[in-house]
């Protein structure tokens, strides 16, 4: 059963590897009858060699995610629905500099945050961006229980690694609508009341700024 119209027309879903960022926006897009944006990761030929090999592999991974999120959003962005105005994505274009930051050495990073900068400019913002907080035990657990292969040997350092740089960039970030909720203590994904609650708290007017919140 949809709960209705969204308040804003583009929604950014953010988050950890395995937050519920998928999930979330597939389920917000269904109630909100909007069109669904996907990042199509799991196509990435790079990313199972990344994991195996991060530091032979960063800088291909982190250019290929670039150039397909950027095509991705660029094409879907620009393109007008009458009957599906709101757009919920399951991705900030932003993640390509939180992830490059993480993962590319001081020198290959300089050069790949030149390219985004270029190209960043050209894409709208989101009207609302929604932050998953999830514990990093959280986070483990949902990663082991979804079961890809390459994801098995993620360690607790590099979700913190991650993590960091996501609250590092989102302080910078203050001509947004940021909401960051704490969903330690729900299960949206398999429990209809918990998932009412989020709803609840994200389509609801929300100031310019970073507001925290807990379900």
């Amino acid at each position: 059963m949809r709960s209705g119209e969204s308040l804003y027309n583009f929604i950014a879903i953010e988050g950890n590897i395995g937050a519920g960022k998928t999930t979330l926006a597939a389920k917000l897009s269904d109630d909100f009858n909007s069109r669904l944006i996907l990042e199509q990761f799991a196509e990435n030929p790079f990313l199972p060699k990344f994991y195996a090999e991060p530091d032979k592999y960063a800088f291909a991974l982190e250019l290929s995610f670039l150039a397909e999120r950027y095509q991705q959003l660029k094409g879907e962005l620009s393109r007008q629905d009458i009957f599906k105005p709101c757009i919920v994505s399951d991705y900030f274009f932003l993640k390509s500099l939180i992830f490059a930051k993480a993962n590319l050495s001081e020198d290959e990073h300089e050069l790949y945050s030149k390219l985004f900068h270029i190209i960043n400019d050209s894409l709208p913002k989101p009207d609302l961006f929604v932050y998953l907080y999830h514990d990093i035990s959280r986070l483990q657990e949902n990663i082991k229980k979804r079961g890809r292969n390459y994801e098995q040997n993620i360690s607790d350092d590099y979700l913190i690694k991650i993590q960091t740089a996501y609250f590092d960039f989102i302080k910078q970030l203050g001509d947004l609508r940021i909401i960051i909720v704490d969903v330690n203590n729900i299960d949206f994904a398999n429990d209809e009341e918990h998932y009412r609650q989020l709803i609840k708290i994200i389509n609801q007017p929300h100031s310019q700024g970073i507001t925290r919140l807990k379900v």
